[in-house]
């Protein structure tokens, strides 16, 4: 995400942005970013670059990110433990799944729903529904992990427990308290520990 902002920047003849200046930003979806990259314009402005935005992400795709720490091993037990896991995110559908082969999770990964691949999006509960069902599993017996309102919002509009995952990208006048989470965690590595996750429905 900052690779590519600054690339827009740079061809602009502006200075290049710190992660800590984008940061807050990344989980509001690429028109935050352009925002807050080009404060100066204006929302039609901003918009018109959305387009050149996803180019330039699409080519510095997977050159710069890593998961979070702590994260592989979540997922390493999640496996060993027979349960499946998926992702549901509001970037567009082709550019997450042009990424999971770069983190290993091509094979791993048991379903994915972007943005765009249904009519809805988060915070709409359509896509939990529907990973939820393409998992052939109750709603109930998943749990969402988010660290956006959205997020939290389209899980209980779905009615799926959610946990407000707090080490992620958000702003600093977010109050995740307000999202009603049923657990909030600091970080990732408490994700190990069964303890910390809500309780599911009865199997």
């Amino acid at each position: 995400m900052l690779a590519t902002v600054n690339r827009m920047l740079v061809a602009r003849g502006r200075a290049p942005m710190v992660l800590a200046d984008i940061r807050p930003h990344v989980s509001k979806g690429s028109r935050a970013m352009c925002g807050a990259a080009f404060p100066e314009l204006s929302p039609q402005a901003r918009e018109a670059l959305v387009p050149e935005f996803l180019q330039v992400y699409a080519e510095e795709l997977g050159r710069h990110g890593a998961p979070f720490d702590d994260i592989e091993a979540m997922l390493a037990a999640l496996e060993a433990h027979g349960s499946r896991w998926g992702i549901v995110t509001n970037k567009p559908e082709g550019l997450a799944r042009d990424l999971m082969p770069l983190l290993g999770w091509q094979t791993r990964c048991a379903v994915l729903i972007g943005g765009d691949t249904l009519a809805e999006r988060k915070p709409h509960p359509l896509p939990l529904q529907e990973a939820a069902r393409l998992l052939g599993a109750r709603i109930d017996d998943c749990v969402y992990v988010g660290d956006d309102a959205r997020d939290i919002q389209a899980a209980r509009a779905a009615g799926m427990p959610a946990i407000a995952a707090l080490w992620g990208y958000r702003l600093d006048d977010d109050d995740p308290v307000s999202w009603q989470a049923e657990v909030m965690l600091d970080t990732p590595a408490q994700l190990l520990d069964p303890a910390h996750w809500p309780q599911l429905g009865e199997r």
